[in-house]
């Protein structure tokens, strides 16, 4: 029977195996790939040509912004990336067949510290996205349209200390 210092001890040896580091050049295909195949599952109201025909330009975008991977170290293997401009969070992605096993909140987590606010957009068609959010403390503060899709989204905040209410 384990006692509880193993226990510790090996869910220390865990959290090791996994980092959230900085993107590099290196990284690049794999998280292109990661994220379009996230969007293609997200987002399926959405023509997948439309993904398709701008992942050259996003990897190259991604290079010039703020960008964490999540890496299991033992693997060497990239499972999520989270990406922000300034406070907005331009999108978190984990691998299909490892999402909802904490990645992203782990990611989430890992920039809220970095920042006293954030904001994204999320299509009203993700449900389960905007469901993550507001479980993770992101309000609505308005509607708009995406001017490249059409889609309605919502602009969500999370604020340290609580989001100010948005009027209109």
């Amino acid at each position: 029977m384990e006692t509880s210092d193993q226990y510790r001890k090996y869910e220390s040896e865990m959290e090791r195996s996994k980092m959230i580091r900085q993107l590099q050049k290196t990284d690049i295909d794999c998280v292109g790939e990661i994220w379009l195949q996230a969007n293609l599952g997200a987002h399926a109201f959405i023509p997948a040509q439309y993904w398709q025909d701008h992942l050259k330009m996003v990897q190259e975008m991604l290079l010039q912004s703020e960008v964490y991977v999540y890496e299991e170290v033992s693997q060497a293997c990239i499972q999520g990336m989270i990406g922000l401009v300034g406070e907005e969070i331009a999108g978190i992605f984990v691998r299909q067949e490892m999402q909802a096993n904490g990645i992203g909140k782990q990611m989430l987590d890992y920039v809220k510290k970095k920042r006293q606010r954030l904001s994204l957009h999320v299509y009203q068609k993700n449900t389960r996205a905007i469901a993550f959010y507001q479980k993770e403390g992101f309000q609505v503060l308005c509607e708009t349209r995406d001017e490249a899709t059409g889609e309605m989204e919502y602009i969500m905040c999370w604020q340290l200390n609580g989001c100010p209410k948005h009027n209109g």
